[in-house]
């Protein structure tokens, strides 16, 4: 079997563990195609990260059912089809407006295109921060806030306050699932809380989301679909979740 590349190859390791709950080297490499010594290397890689937990002679997952990957994974998946959903959220933002962008690796992207607008933003993750940082033309506000781990996503009281005393033109939303009938969720307590106060903030909510999200339902309930008032996802999204979400009152749109 041809070895896959490193990315592909961790993001397999990491599924193959996950699914099982335990693999050794010999196993690891032979779905690969990589050496056994290439092997032990990227399982010192995802223990570092949190994903899994070494054992002589292999490792098991520490991901559970209702886990989200991690930060340092979920970046570098679907880099194409997030920069399309990027480009296609910032046409939907015009110059001067406010707007409060969300935390994960699509919304990194966003910010990414949003980077050289007239713009003023309030970024909810320590990397958008960074990534805006020397936008030119745009106002940058920082909130308060606990990062979390890996992912930076600001959290807390204080980001919660920081969202309370502001209000926004937009406000533009990653997810972990959606659909019509569970509407928007996330897999983390505090990350849920942060959403509902920047929707409750904001005038407008465009929520982006990768198709296998839209069938998807996580542990913590955000809002309603009907409180979306724009979804933007990928050209594969099954027609009964997109219609759906569209009987419930959401603009979609397909890139």
């Amino acid at each position: 079997m041809a070895a896959v590349a490193s990315v592909d190859r961790l993001k397999q390791i990491t599924e193959a563990v996950r699914a099982a709950g335990q693999l050794g080297v010999a196993e690891l490499a032979e779905r690969t195609g990589a050496s056994e010594m290439t092997i032990r290397r990227d399982l010192e890689t995802l223990a570092s990260q949190g994903i899994l937990e070494r054992y002589r002679g292999g490792a098991r997952t520490l991901l559970l059912r209702g886990d989200e990957p991690p930060f340092a994974m979920r970046v570098h998946e679907s880099l194409e089809l997030k920069q399309r959903i990027a480009a296609e959220v910032a046409g939907l933002i015009a110059d001067g407006e406010s707007v409060v962008l969300d935390s994960g690796t699509t919304c990194l992207k966003v910010a990414r295109a949003l980077a050289h607008r007239r713009l003023t933003v309030l970024p909810l993750s320590l990397h958008a921060v960074n990534a805006l940082t020397d936008a030119p033309q745009l106002t940058l506000l920082v909130p308060g806030g606990k990062p979390r781990p890996g992912e930076l996503a600001l959290t807390g009281p204080l980001t919660l306050a920081s969202l309370a005393a502001l209000r926004f033109d937009t406000a533009i939303l990653g997810c972990c699932g959606l659909t019509a009938a569970d509407g928007l969720t996330a897999y983390d307590l505090d990350d849920a809380a942060v959403k509902r106060a920047a929707i409750a903030s904001s005038r407008r909510v465009i929520t982006v989301a990768e198709a296998a999200k839209l069938s998807r339902t996580a542990l913590a309930f955000v809002a309603p679909a009907a409180d979306l008032h724009v979804v933007v996802t990928d050209h594969t999204a099954a027609p009964e979740d997109t219609d759906a979400l569209a009987a419930a009152g959401v603009t979609v749109r397909r890139v």
